[in-house]
């Protein structure tokens, strides 16, 4: 079985890898363009395009990938796998693959549809997720489902370390899709409408924290932000970025340090209080709990806001 693999951050990488160790044929990978990196904008390679080139994978860059129909058609493909590659698929590009488009999503659909599935994961509070490999169809992430794949969500995760296991678990899914599309083996499960929700593109001003919200919101906000684009709040007019919290116990007037310790700093919520535990603060490096105690640069009775 030939087939296109289509996607774009670090994310997409181990499924893409995966499936050219197992031997798969893939005859194009298909990523978005190079784009400015850094405070110099130096052009950079998406990070699936880095690895394919490494494998001698043929590359292709699409601005737009509904206007490469026909160059598309010509690659021969029997199926296209795709994984975080951040364009839409018109009707023409589905209809080119005699045995279908497959959308590696990381989330158990139907919950969390669109842009930012992880984050939204843990911001919902749940205690499990997990990836779905879906038949690609024109509506947003609602495609029948193939095959789920679960994993618990850990205390204190953020958001960069389950994005970091739901990539190995798209991994594993995508290898045990192409198997059953070869052999096929593809019995699907309509997804529940009914159930459906729906997550956004997470904005800079998404992650500034309000600490008159419980501690649990707060805690899901700061580790759902990390590292990017990092939860933050002001110090004394100065910003402080979050990378990690646990619910705590405390009282006190919302956004008030209550203690600093090499535990970390206890500041209170509207309801209860969250540890933080990595920190970084103007002008500076990122420092866990006994740097920020040990650096000094906030104290208790310190206003967070």
């Amino acid at each position: 079985m030939k087939i296109i693999y289509a996607g774009t951050p670090q994310y997409a990488v181990a499924p893409l890898k995966a499936l050219y160790e197992k031997g798969c044929e893939i005859v194009a990978v298909i990523t978005q363009e190079d784009r400015p990196f850094g405070r110099r904008g130096v052009l950079t390679p998406p990070p699936v395009k880095q690895y394919a080139l490494s494998a001698g994978l043929p590359v292709y860059q699409f601005k737009k990938i509904r206007e490469h129909v026909e160059e598309l058609r010509s690659l021969g493909a029997d199926a296209m796998f795709t994984c975080a590659y951040g364009q839409l698929l018109s009707r023409e590009v589905l209809g080119l693959f005699p045995l279908g488009v497959w959308n590696a999503h990381a989330s158990l659909l139907p919950k969390h549809r669109g842009a930012s599935p992880v984050q939204s994961a843990i911001l919902a509070g749940e205690s499990v997720t997990g990836v779905t490999i879906m038949k690609t169809e024109l509506a947003l992430d609602a495609g029948d489902i193939l095959l789920t794949k679960r994993c618990a969500i850990c205390d204190g995760e953020t958001c960069g370390e389950l994005s970091a296991r739901l990539s190995s678990l798209s991994a594993e899914a995508l290898c045990e899709a192409y198997d059953l599309i070869e052999r096929g083996d593809t019995a699907l499960l309509l997804q529940d409408e009914s159930a459906a929700t729906f997550c956004k593109k997470i904005k800079k001003e998404d992650a500034q924290v309000n600490f008159s919200a419980p501690a649990k919101e707060v805690c899901a906000l700061i580790n759902a932000m990390s590292p990017s684009p990092a939860a933050f709040a002001h110090l004394k007019g100065a910003p402080v970025n979050f990378y990690r919290a646990y619910v705590s116990e405390g009282s006190g007037p919302c956004g008030t340090v209550i203690e600093v310790t090499k535990r970390g700093v206890k500041v209170a919520c509207g309801t209860g209080a969250v540890l933080i535990t990595e920190a970084q603060f103007a002008g500076g490096k990122r420092l866990s709990a006994p740097d920020i105690f040990n650096g000094r640069k906030i104290s208790a009775g310190d206003i967070l806001e």
